[in-house]
């Protein structure tokens, strides 16, 4: 029976959301000189979809070869990448302030999806889930979104918003799951666990 998963995310929003399903995780980050962010690369005409599960894919592939070349004890690796989307248009994580807010200015007054791929491999099987939700934000004034990028929490997010932060302010509808907006579906997520071994 397995015991335990390893986490192949820097997130602690995954960690506490994993922690809500009693998963004890053991963290499997990069090393010092492995490029991750190079990894989150978008290609010319890839669509919202197809880029959050070949993302989540390549950091599958990085974290199970980590876990080989570590020596590690065996068990399932997880691996999440949430992107959020305008239409075809991706809104990875703002570059710095200014581009927060023309993320968060483009995205006001919209609904917008949230996508979440999740990947997990045990041994040779590899599973893998797609949840993608829908966002409607109400009007923000530019003065609105200044203030919120001021508080930092934007930065380092899918889209430039925390859900579940101080933008909860703006957000007037929410449909699909809340936990794959802050990054990891649990409905999807406790699937793959056990189709992968764990008891939950």
């Amino acid at each position: 029976m397995v015991e335990f998963i390893y986490l192949a995310s820097q997130s602690p929003r995954r960690r506490q959301l994993l922690a809500q399903l009693g998963v004890s995780c053991e963290l499997l980050l990069p090393d010092p000189g492995e490029d991750s962010e190079a990894l989150e690369a978008v290609l010319g005409g890839e669509s919202p979809t197809a880029y959050v599960q070949r993302v989540t894919q390549l950091k599958l592939d990085a974290a199970v070869a980590r876990l080989e070349k570590r020596g590690l004890p065996p068990a399932p690796v997880l691996c999440s990448d949430t992107t959020v989307a305008l239409g075809r248009r991706i809104y990875g994580k703002p570059e710095d302030e200014t581009d927060a807010v023309r993320m968060l200015g483009e995205l006001a007054g919209t609904t917008h999806r949230v996508l979440t791929a999740v990947a997990v491999q045990h041994g040779r099987k590899r599973l893998q889930a797609l949840s993608v939700s829908r966002v409607t934000f109400a009007f923000m004034s530019r003065a609105q979104i200044r203030a919120y990028v001021a508080s930092g929490e934007p930065m380092g997010k899918a889209g430039a918003y925390a859900v579940q932060g101080r933008v909860a302010m703006f957000i007037r509808h929410i449909s699909g799951s809340y936990s794959g907006i802050m990054g990891l579906p649990l409905h999807e997520t406790a699937g793959l666990l056990r189709a992968a071994g764990l008891k939950l």
